[in-house]
């Protein structure tokens, strides 16, 4: 697949569709990119990404373009919500890059995209383009006709699938391994999600830190980014409406009332932030299969993970370089190339969206097994509780 042969087409340039292009390209492979909206941008607050995700980002040579950006947190704090006690304290920093062999950072989601977006924008394999929905395809013996919402028509030599929790794209290429639709499931949670400047918040809540305050059937996550001068709020709760939107803008007011019964602390923090948007948590059954044919799924389209382990980004970055080893690779059998990429990552996303949901009912006990967790974590030691995730961050390609 050299880059004069007909170019692999993206459907989505967010963040794992730009990744992928950038892989694609450093290996030759011409790439156009095909955003649906009329701007490449990137929703939500903040995002952290763990040494498995800042390795990708450094061999995709984004990392140097980010490192303003960027917060380092010493640690992971967990408190009690209920009461504000500090259960446990876990290593970050020196701790992760010495262990894992690249950091832990914590970064606004459009900084990130926005580094992306220029890397991928430097590089002449990459063609861009916007208001360029793909809303199906035709694959055929040596490549996929592609049918844009708009009723254009293309051709590419491989499709990938990086358009989100709502792809449009899923439903053709899952029909081939699964005998019923495979649809997001709203799983009655709910992420609000503002950014707050952290000069208008106490020493102790400005630490460089990631904390996490737990509490029953819900639970509070905030962390520095903007290299510090601002805080990611992100409040998961129950979603009574089970709404099937995205993103919406929500109250502040809604948010204090859910929370207005925890540690004063954690109530004083939030009560200063405005500016919400609320997603509703959707969950999909793991996929036998991401590819089929010509094409194939990545990020959110293949594998949407649940934010109870801060994994979603990281496992499209992933993908990403994944896919990239084996298109280069296998330049002449691009079929075979993506039943490689899908066999690579299903078990590895299906552990880390399986380890995520049980994180989530971890986090969100009541009573006694509330109590339960509350010992457990007090009486770890952290260096123990953080060898449980070796399989996670230790990830190389």
């Amino acid at each position: 697949m050299k880059a004069a042969s007909r170019a692999v087409a993206i459907a989505g340039g967010g963040i794992g569709g730009l990744a992928a292009a950038i892989a694609l390209a450093k290996r030759g492979i011409a790439v156009d990119v095909y955003e649906r909206r009329e701007t490449f941008s990137e929703d939500g607050a903040g995002i952290q990404i763990g040494p498995n995700g800042t390795k990708v980002l450094a061999e995709l040579g984004v990392g140097e373009r980010l490192i303003e950006h960027v917060a380092t947190p010493d640690g992971i704090v967990v408190h009690d919500a209920l009461s504000g006690a500090t259960l446990t304290r876990l290593p970050l920093g020196r701790w992760m890059e010495t262990h894992h062999g690249a950091p832990y950072w914590t970064v606004q989601r459009r900084h990130l995209h926005a580094a992306l977006l220029e890397r991928a924008r430097s590089i002449d394999h990459i063609s861009l383009a916007t208001n360029a929905g793909i809303d199906g395809f035709v694959d055929g013996i040596d490549g996929i006709d592609i049918k844009f919402a708009d009723g254009r028509q293309s051709k590419a030599s491989v499709l990938l699938a990086a358009d989100g929790l709502w792809s449009h794209l899923r439903p053709q290429i899952a029909s081939h391994h699964h005998d019923r639709p495979i649809v997001p499931r709203a799983v009655g949670k709910a992420a609000y999600r503002t950014l707050v400047h952290s000069n208008t918040l106490t020493s102790e809540l400005t630490r460089n830190e990631v904390h996490i305050w737990l509490s029953p059937g819900s639970h509070v996550v905030h962390y520095p980014v903007s290299a510090g001068q601002e805080t990611a709020l992100i409040v998961v709760a129950d979603d009574d409406a089970l709404s099937q939107t995205w993103s919406t803008p929500a109250q502040a007011r809604d948010v204090v009332s859910r929370t207005q019964h925890l540690a004063a602390p954690l109530v004083q923090l939030l009560s200063t932030a405005n500016d919400w948007r609320m997603w509703s948590l959707h969950t999909l059954e793991p996929l036998h299969s991401f590819a089929h044919g010509h094409a194939a799924l990545l990020g959110d389209a293949a594998h949407p993970v649940l934010p109870f382990l801060a994994q979603g980004g990281v496992m499209a970055l992933e993908d990403a370089v994944v896919l990239a080893k084996f298109l280069g690779s296998y330049a002449d059998r691009p079929k075979q190339a993506l039943r490689l990429y899908s066999q690579d990552r299903c078990e590895r996303v299906t552990r880390v969206m399986r380890a995520s949901q049980r994180n989530g009912r971890i986090y969100h006990l009541d009573g006694i097994m509330a109590s339960a967790r509350n010992g457990v974590l007090r009486m770890s030691p952290p260096s123990l509780v953080m060898r449980r995730f070796n399989w996670l961050y230790g990830w190389s390609a």
